[in-house]
């Protein structure tokens, strides 16, 4: 299929129009318990090195986790961590590609629970998996970072798995319709000194190979503080996948940290979604390289070529009340703090201090639910409070977990059960893992 039939079909595309009047219905068990595993200090092992990489592991044996440090030009980073990790690099690219043609056909044939995005699947069924992604990919080929391509590219090249399949698979996030938790807090609602604390939880799905593959990736700039090209950069820590570039959970050196919610039950404020813009992981993933303030991040957003409905929370530890929620489409970028906080309902009451949503923008019975347990906290929130109870008794973070104590430059992350793995399942009922980042920032270059 060449460029020009392609243009033709996202022309057709247009927007994405979306309807109205739904609401999830899921809740977390009434029941459910507070997380019981004492957090450990992280205590980093170096596993190897390479020109313009390190790799540390954090833990014993089969519950290890990878820690990838990266330097260098945006290629240079690319194949330091496929050098690093060259089999498993290619083994999650590999899983994902194969996990995701199961799904799709399952999906196409009206069979499967992956939440695929109802015109991705048409362009499946019309055109076949590769080219259904070509196009996402065109679509947001305008706006896309060259600096994304070159460590793809470099990714490839040392790791051997075939660019365009790196290149397709990291448009998963604009097809998906994953559900996610997210809270800020400040203030009047955290404990004495604390400051702020922002935690990100990742609910998707825990049958496939993302489990398989957790990792932190942390990117350094050069010596002068900028990237290849001269612009400013932080440095800053991935939480996500082995060779999964684009960002969805992290924290910088600027002492800003992310948090994203996938929304599938939108009301009549997010207007059209659109299939052209930058995708949704790259623009967080430019919020944390690229960005010093809040205000920083909120211009960003304001002035992007957007895409999907989402609600982000973007926080900043430099600041006092440093955290505002964002509800995201092609036609919006709203942003909350505690007073303006949105939807207005009787399940999603303002708290002072405090922006939240629990699973989904329309979701009474998780939003009611943190909610509660923000409340039965309130004035003595701590990331550990946020993590063992907070998180757990609401059940959200089945993926991955994390809580940013952005004064302080802690990350708390836990991960969901791996294969070989024993004990619970999700990773908001298994033991978290405390980080310096000011130490991860601050490592030496090979």
């Amino acid at each position: 299929m060449n460029s020009i039939i392609l243009t033709t079909i996202l022309a057709l595309a247009g927007s994405v129009h979306l309807s109205y009047g739904a609401e999830c219905h899921g809740s977390p068990d009434p029941n459910a318990k507070e997380n019981p595993y004492e957090i450990r200090n992280a205590e980093l092992k170096l596993v190897s090195q390479v020109k313009n990489g390190k790799l540390f592991t954090v833990g014993e044996a089969n519950s290890a986790l990878r820690i990838v440090h990266v330097w260098g030009s945006p290629y240079e980073m690319g194949y330091a961590h496929g050098s690093l990790l060259k089999k498993e690099a290619a083994s999650f690219m590999n899983a994902v590609w194969a996990y995701l043609e199961d799904q799709v056909i399952d999906a196409v044939n009206g069979t499967g629970i992956w939440p695929f995005k109802e015109w991705f699947l048409k362009d499946v069924a019309d055109f076949g998996l590769d080219a259904a992604l070509d196009l996402e990919v065109l679509a947001t080929s305008k706006y896309t970072p060259k600096y994304f391509l070159e460590e793809m590219k470099g990714l490839s090249d040392a790791c051997g798995v075939d660019y365009k399949k790196i290149e397709r698979i990291h448009m998963i996030g604009e097809l998906t319709k994953g559900d996610c938790s997210m809270m800020g807090a400040w203030g009047d609602a955290v404990a004495s000194a604390t400051g702020l604390l922002q935690f990100r939880a990742l609910d998707w799905n825990t049958d496939g190979p993302f489990r398989d593959y957790p990792q932190l990736t942390v990117y350094h700039p050069s010596s002068n503080g900028t990237d290849s090209n001269g612009a400013r950069m932080n440095s800053f820590v991935n939480i996500g996948f082995t060779g999964w570039i684009g960002s969805i959970t992290g924290m910088s050196s600027a002492q800003m940290a992310i948090s994203e919610i996938g929304v599938s039950f939108p009301d009549e404020s997010f207007g059209k979604e659109s299939r052209f813009g930058i995708p949704f992981t790259y623009i967080l993933r430019d919020i944390l390289q690229y960005d010093y303030t809040l205000d920083d991040a909120i211009n960003r957003l304001a002035n992007a070529h957007r895409t999907c409905d989402l609600i982000f929370g973007v926080g900043d530890g430099k600041e006092n009340r440093g955290f505002r929620g964002v509800q995201y489409s092609a036609s919006v970028t709203n942003f909350y703090d505690d007073q303006n906080l949105r939807p207005m309902a009787d399940w999603h009451p303002r708290i002072k201090d405090v922006v939240y949503w629990g699973m989904d923008w329309l979701c009474p019975g998780y939003s009611k639910k943190l909610a509660e347990r923000i409340n039965a906290n309130y004035g003595k929130i701590t990331a550990e409070i946020a993590a063992r109870d907070i998180m757990a008794k609401s059940q959200t973070g089945s993926v991955h977990s994390a809580v940013y104590d952005l004064k302080h430059n802690l990350l708390y992350v836990s991960f969901a059960r791996a294969s070989g793995q024993d004990g619970p399942l999700n990773a908001y009922e298994r033991g978290f893992v405390k980080v310096d980042a000011k130490n991860l920032f601050c490592e030496e270059k090979p």
